[in-house]
């Protein structure tokens, strides 16, 4: 009979031996990543903000490894068709994502999905940070948050908001500022933020709290009026927009990030070195000026700080949901 302390000794010693050489494993498997040109899957068309940041942050991992990186726009469904992709993708390292709040919220909203938004992936790093504006039409007559939600509340279910679609981040922000404000506004999703705009400037609808470089070129001609930007600080675009926190209203704090994940089961040694990659092009001045073109911010991260960022994230919108009483698709 082997004496129990000396079965748990060698179970110890077999378990640790394991771990170690699942450690070495991808510690060798990172060392030659990559090996291969890399994917990065968009759930948006060309041109849009998060397609800019891929393929700023593909070109940057070219020059560092000097392997292409390819940008598979994967368009439809509000991003779910890229993700779904991403989880059925080998977890190698070869196939990645880069996508937004609204594309992560959406994976929640929806009534299907083919794929667990929480488990099936692996945060690899923080990319960006974008300001959103809160802009209305000059027939609302109000300069501040303060005079527009004034207005808002003598007219309940009268005015019309606009979003790029339903359960986007511009939906969900919307709704946070009606719950902190008491304001009841009328949604009306359009498909993107261009015809959201163009809604705004035609009065179809008076209110839009979109992406700050959409809004910012048309206040000078006084197309629309600018009442609050989100974030902490504001805008060199628009100087004299107060922030929400100035306004009053330091909840309703939104940010448009962007980050990148992988499939879930990729090697914790190649997503640290994606991470670490991806952090050090982040912070070139040439990243930042270009990222400053398009109202954003570099971020970075390791994939544990983006983990816990995306979770509290998660939480904060999907409390908005349930409390704006957001009836799921």
């Amino acid at each position: 009979m082997i004496p129990n302390a000396v079965r748990k000794l060698r179970w110890a010693v077999r378990s640790l031996s394991a771990v170690f050489a699942l450690s070495f494993a991808s510690t060798v498997l990172a060392a030659d990543f990559p090996a291969k040109p890399i994917r990065f899957l968009v759930g948006v068309a060309p041109g849009g903000g998060t397609d800019f940041m891929a393929r700023l942050v593909g070109q940057k991992l070219n020059e560092a490894w000097g392997q292409p990186v390819v940008v598979d726009n994967r368009i439809g469904a509000t991003g779910l068709i890229a993700m779904e992709l991403l989880a059925k993708a080998a977890p190698d390292g070869y196939t990645l994502i880069v996508f937004n709040v609204g594309h992560m919220m959406s994976a929640h909203l929806a009534r299907k999905v083919a794929f667990d938004p929480v488990k099936d992936f692996a945060s690899v790093s923080l990319m960006a940070n974008g300001t959103s504006m809160l802009g209305i039409h000059p027939s609302i007559p109000a300069k501040t948050v303060r005079e527009f939600i004034a207005f808002a509340k003598s007219r309940p279910g009268k005015i019309n908001y606009a979003s790029g679609g339903y359960g986007g981040i511009q939906h969900l922000a919307t709704e946070l500022l009606k719950l902190e404000a008491g304001i009841d506004l009328v949604h009306v999703p359009y498909k993107g933020s261009g015809p959201g705009t163009l809604a705004l400037l035609s009065g179809q609808v008076q209110v839009f709290l979109t992406n700050m470089l959409a809004l910012a070129p048309l206040l000078k001609s006084g197309k629309v009026i600018g009442l609050a930007v989100t974030g902490e600080k504001r805008v060199s675009a628009a100087p004299d927009v107060p922030t929400f926190a100035e306004a009053g209203f330091p909840s309703v704090n939104v940010s448009l990030w962007q980050g990148m994940f992988a499939p879930a089961g990729t090697p914790s040694a190649i997503v640290d070195k994606l991470s670490k990659t991806i952090a050090a092009s982040l912070k070139t001045p040439e990243v930042t000026r270009l990222l400053a073109t398009q109202g954003a911010e570099p971020a970075g991260s390791t994939p544990a700080e983006f983990g816990r960022f995306v979770q509290h994230e998660r939480e904060r919108w999907l409390k908005v949901v349930r409390e704006a009483k957001i009836t799921i698709n």
